[in-house]
């Protein structure tokens, strides 16, 4: 019996190791699309130590296509071309400001650049001398975005905290409409690539409004309700549909078909931020095509591209720290990011000359050996530009003609320089009517022909009064000219007062307005007989 039992034990023992254990399954990576593999090209550079949230990025419309980053007070300006070698640091900072910087917008030849602070101030610089050109306030309460229009260079738009969004004439820094509709802060707006007085606005009342500056009463045109607080809006290159960002969501809405929406993208888990237009590649029967997709950022760090031809998210990248804005540059090489810990993700594309390595490759460690070539002289050798003028161009040769440059008088480079004294002293010394009206006439464009005025010195002073005795009453100019007069009078008459010249001057004024207005009165009289003539005859025929 005991050799039973011990038989049966080593045979339930051996059935027991029998069994193989399980074998953990090993993790299946899926093949990456070529959508994804366009938007893993960008070599991430990481520009760190900007102190604060980066609050918006533009990028400037013209080649290379440059970019501006909003953080703290301080605006900084960065080439792409330097982010391929490595290099972070900005190519000029803008620190002219009294607080946070909210919003950047460059003009369409990419000259100026605007930008908005929580002070309420909006300032329009020059990128190549950082100079504010313009200083526009209004705004009540902080300003949260500022935009130029795509097809506009005289015109800007804005919004903020007070819930009223302006519209912008900048070389008059004054507002030409108030638009009134939101119920809460306006906190993003986007301008129509089709037209140059379309543009729609997003707010923390949830709602979207498309306003049209043509229209006489300074409503919205359309609206519509995303949900949530709207964090951002843009329009699609099209024109007729607007995405917008608000909560967790990003919907596509149809302006041409009424504010209908067409979908609804809920794939973030915390606030959408910021969201921008990108290209990607594609490839159909063999002809590449460039195709636009909606880039979003939010909260949770993600990164997504959304497919909105075919209603789907092609591509989800992670960062280590909650993002706050998004851009992409005009010419798809740069994709920037900004984060709310003062970190930049500047993603910058390679080109197929970087990713090609050159060409065939030794075989067993031995080069092919070729006959030399016959040199040719190209464009590369500086010989191909010294061939003189008499050489005739030859087939393929881009001709090059040379425009006259055209030569600036002497007041047109003081205005230039903002040097406005100088520039109507020395139009008036010319003794040319129209020059010297045009000039006058852009001093007050300016607001500052009386300043100009108040500090002319005694022999200036008289140029200026010996002008307007010759001029003041053509008729062509009396209605600048006059108003000026008066203004020179009582401004100056003390100066005037202490100076026999000056009083000769006046002198000479006073008797060429007691002729004009004699010549006038006997223009009256004459209109006077002839009107009764003339209803004679009309009423004959």
């Amino acid at each position: 019996m005991a050799e039973i039992r011990a038989e049966e034990e080593t045979s339930t023992i051996s059935k027991t190791f029998l069994i193989k254990p399980k074998l953990k399954s090993k993790p299946r990576t899926l093949p990456q699309t070529p959508e994804s593999k366009y938007w893993s090209s960008f070599k991430s550079t990481r520009i760190p130590n900007l102190v604060s949230s980066i609050s918006s990025i533009s990028f400037s419309p013209s080649p290379p296509h440059p970019f501006a980053a909003a953080y703290s007070a301080s605006v900084s300006l960065f080439s792409p071309l330097s982010l391929s070698d490595g290099d972070v640091s900005p190519s000029s900072t803008i620190s002219s400001f009294s607080d946070v910087v909210s919003s950047l917008s460059f003009r369409s030849d990419g000259l100026l650049l605007a930008a908005s602070d929580l002070s309420g101030l909006i300032q329009v610089f020059d990128v190549k001398t950082r100079t504010p050109l313009r200083r526009l306030r209004s705004h009540t309460r902080p300003v949260r975005f500022v935009k130029y229009p795509v097809l506009d260079k005289l015109h800007l738009l804005s919004g903020g905290d007070d819930a009223v969004v302006k519209f912008w004439d900048v070389a008059g820094e004054n507002v030409v409409l108030d638009l009134m509709g939101h119920k809460d802060y306006v906190r993003c707006a986007d301008c129509s690539p089709v037209s140059s007085d379309l543009f729609v606005t997003g707010s923390y009342d949830h709602t979207v409004k498309v306003w049209d500056v043509r229209v006489e009463n300074s409503r919205s045109v359309l609206e519509v309700n995303h949900g949530k607080p709207v964090e951002d809006v843009i329009y699609l290159p099209s024109g007729g549909l607007i995405a917008t960002a608000g909560g967790s969501s990003v919907k596509i809405w149809d302006l041409i078909g009424g504010g209908k929406m067409v979908h609804s993208m809920e794939s973030h888990n915390k606030t959408v931020t910021s969201i921008c237009v990108g290209r990607t590649r594609k490839e159909n029967c063999g002809h590449k095509s460039m195709e636009d997709r909606i880039l979003s950022v939010g909260l949770d760090g993600y990164m997504k591209v959304f497919d909105y031809g075919n209603m789907k998210i092609t591509h989800s990248m992670r960062f280590p720290a909650p993002l706050m804005s998004v851009s992409f540059s005009p010419d798809c090489k740069t994709r920037v990011i900004g984060t709310s810990n003062g970190i930049i993700f500047a993603g910058r594309r390679k080109g197929k000359e970087n990713v090609e390595s050159g060409g065939r490759g030794n075989v067993l460690g031995f080069e092919n050996i070729s006959e030399p070539e016959r040199r040719v002289l190209r464009p590369t050798n500086f010989r191909y530009f010294h061939r003189g003028q008499s050489e005739k161009p030859v087939e393929g040769d881009f001709l090059v003609m040379r425009n006259k440059k055209i030569k600036l008088a002497e007041h047109d480079k003081l205005l230039k320089k903002f040097r406005h004294k100088e520039a109507l002293v020395s139009v008036l010394n010319k003794n040319n009517r129209e020059n010297v009206v045009a000039v006058m006439e852009e001093l007050v464009t300016r607001k500052k022909l009386l300043k100009c005025v108040s500090n002319l010195d005694t022999d200036e002073l008289g140029l200026l009064l010996m002008f307007l005795s010759k001029n003041a009453t053509m008729p062509r100019y009396s209605s600048l000219l006059m108003g000026l007069t008066k203004k020179v009078i009582e401004t100056r008459a003390e100066d005037i007062q202490s100076s026999d010249a000056l009083k000769g001057q006046i002198r000479n004024l006073k008797r060429s307005i007691e002729e004009e207005l004699r010549i006038q009165h006997s223009l009256q009289e004459i209109q006077g007989i002839i009107s009764p003539l003339l209803r004679i005859i009309a009423g004959r025929r």
